[in-house]
């Protein structure tokens, strides 16, 4: 294989003495196809930076292959200095280019280079971003989020794009239909180390999954091996001889293991997010009638009537611009409709998550934005709670709680919001682009909880796999005004906005349930068998006489003249180590299933007590 283009070795990078990165590799590839995965703060953008020369590590090796070219897109694209997006995009072109390809590319993702760079959306400068690094056609392409912004036309066409390009690329991105249709090789950042392995993204988190539920496994194995070495201290034979010294250094040794795994698991949050909810709405959420909105003669609505039902998930999709946002404040009566006429429920309680997150002014403090400068309590419902246990909810950690607001990540920004949003007492919720900047953890947990939530989901979402999770019910904008409704998820409405199917039914209610494939967890009336309950007695002194059999036999076999003294018992004694040792893997392993079981009914029944 040819040596690689870019190369990161052992870096260490940490930020106000708090380590980062402890080890971090990487390694790209001649037209490599690489996606950076890893929650948010693990420090992918930060890696992203070092590979791109833009931060400097604290400690380890960038070797860049003499006369390869590197662009990168950062997550939110600076064009200070800069007089329009056509000035900004041509700025990365170098010497030989071909200016050309920067106009062609502003035609295909819509940028108008006549723009003032100055007071252009998010959306507007992030494709005039992807022109810029894609003009040049460098070696590698390093991609932080390039689909936050974008619509799905424009997401779907940059997807056929990068599939062409010659470049390697480095992606790092939420969109889980993105990574598993460009990345062929996955490189997880967990715990400040990198882990590599050559699958792509589709195959990434089965593979994460049973890494972890290894790692949960070998943590219980030596909780069990300190517990039976504590044992014999207190009880076993005298530590004096030279044999039972080794053994208590063995146990210091293990204590000092189980410390290291500790402060490893401690670095991992998990996030447990809950929303607010007040009593139950009417049994019809809203009804509209033949509504139509337009603005300066072009119409956003045409003549649309719909009936949503308590519990229903819809899902609202289209190019931007087309008049979504517009279309949710019609159906929530925050904007009258031209004609028609929209009747709203009885006991409806409306939250709010909008596209723009609130504004939060950038020096409020994280706790003042919890509190809305009120003390030290968040009201979550009816119930006041600290603000640091409520933080740690949304995997914010104490020492957060005065850092302002501005100098938080995209995706702290997001769980933020979700943390203030979901506060608030709801039965219906009006999400618009609640993915944005969240890693694909914080994803699946609010999949869990809208999936558990009482009350109606309106999702406004660019992320195809999130909508087909989620929503029972899509209505797709086609242009000129029409939406169409379908039964379905992402893959129904693409089917619709591409002519290829019709909706299920008339344009009028959503009353799918949502799916839920998630497994159902066990009875709490659970309990170990009487065979269960004495194998876990017995096993502890089965695994020490394995244990103490292994070291007899090792010791045999340690002998120097054993073979050429005693070949068939030299063979014996071998041949019986394996099975001992075989024998001691098989009993450690039941155990450790059994121990598992036994915490988890004794969780379940503490559970159901509470």
């Amino acid at each position: 294989m040819a040596p690689p283009l870019l190369t990161l070795q052992a870096i260490h990078l940490g930020f106000g003495g708090t380590p980062l990165l402890t080890g971090a590799d990487l390694a790209v590839h001649d037209r490599d196809r690489v996606c950076l995965v890893g929650r948010n703060g693990s420090g992918k953008s930060t890696l992203l930076k070092v590979a791109a020369g833009f931060v400097e590590a604290d400690a380890g090796e960038r070797f860049v292959h003499p006369g390869a070219t590197i662009r990168y897109l950062e997550q939110e694209p600076d064009l200070t200095g800069f007089d329009t997006l056509e000035t900004y995009a041509t700025s990365g072109l170098a010497p030989g280019d071909d200016a050309r390809r920067v106009h062609s590319l502003m035609a295909a993702l819509q940028v108008d280079g006549s723009a003032p760079a100055a007071t252009v959306s998010g959306g507007e400068a992030r494709r005039a971003a992807l022109v810029r690094v894609l003009a040049s056609a460098p070696d590698i392409l390093l991609l932080d989020e390039p689909t936050n912004h974008l619509d799905l036309p424009a997401i779907e066409w940059l997807e056929g794009e990068l599939a062409r390009s010659r470049s390697a690329l480095v992606l790092i991105s939420h969109d889980r239909r993105f990574l598993a249709t460009l990345a062929r090789r996955t490189v997880w950042i967990d715990r400040g180390e990198t882990r590599a392995v050559d699958r792509g993204f589709s195959d990434f988190e089965a593979w994460r999954d049973e890494t972890l539920a290894q790692e949960e496994a070998d943590r219980h194995k030596l909780d069990r091996k300190i517990e039976r070495e504590n044992h014999w201290i207190v009880h076993g034979v005298s530590g004096r001889r030279k044999r039972n010294q080794k053994r208590l250094r063995d146990l210091d040794a293990l204590r000092a293991e189980k410390r290291r795994l500790a402060e490893r698991a401690a670095r991992t949050g998990t996030a447990q997010l809950t929303v607010a909810q007040s009593e139950r709405s009417g049994k019809q959420v809203l009804e509209a009638e033949a509504i139509n909105k337009a603005f300066d003669g072009r119409a956003i609505v045409r003549d649309l009537s719909l009936t949503v039902h308590r519990q229903d998930r819809i899902g609202v999709v289209g190019p931007n611009g087309i008049g979504k946002t517009t279309l949710l404040k019609l159906l929530t009566q925050q904007m009258p409709p031209d004609s028609g006429q929209v009747r709203l429920g009885t006991r409806l309680d409306i939250v709010t998550l909008d596209q723009k997150r609130e504004q939060v002014a950038p020096t409020t403090t994280l706790s003042d934005a919890l509190t809305d400068g009120r003390g030290d309590s968040v009201i979550v419902g009816t119930q006041s709670r600290h603000v640091i246990g409520y933080m740690k909810d949304f995997m914010f950690l104490p020492e957060q709680a005065r850092t302002p607001i501005g100098r938080l990540s995209g995706g702290e920004r997001g769980r933020l919001m979700l943390a203030r949003a979901f506060a608030r007492p709801s039965n219906t919720l009006i999400l618009d682009e609640p993915t944005n900047d969240l890693d694909l953890e914080t994803l699946d947990l609010l999949q869990d909880l809208l999936g558990d939530y009482d009350g109606t989901v309106f999702l406004v979402s660019h992320d195809r796999d999130f909508l087909d999770r989620i929503v029972s019910t899509i209505i797709v904008g086609c242009g000129d005004g029409r939406w169409e409704v379908a039964a379905g998820g992402y893959a129904d409405a693409e089917r619709l906005v591409k002519g290829a199917g019709k909706p299920a039914g008339p344009n009028t209610g959503a009353a799918a349930k949502p799916r839920d494939d998630r497994p159902k967890g066990s009875s709490s009336r659970r309990k170990l068998s009487f065979k269960e309950t004495h194998a876990l007695k017995v096993l502890p002194d089965e695994i020490a006489n394995l244990e103490t059999e292994i070291g007899t036999l090792q010791n045999r076999l340690a002998a120097p003249d054993f073979y050429a003294r005693d070949p068939d018992g030299f063979h014996a004694a071998s041949t019986a180590l394996g099975a001992a040792q075989e024998a001691l893997s098989a009993k450690e392993e039941e155990w450790l299933r059994l121990e598992m079981l036994r915490e988890e009914i004794e969780t379940e029944r503490a559970g159901s007590k509470a």
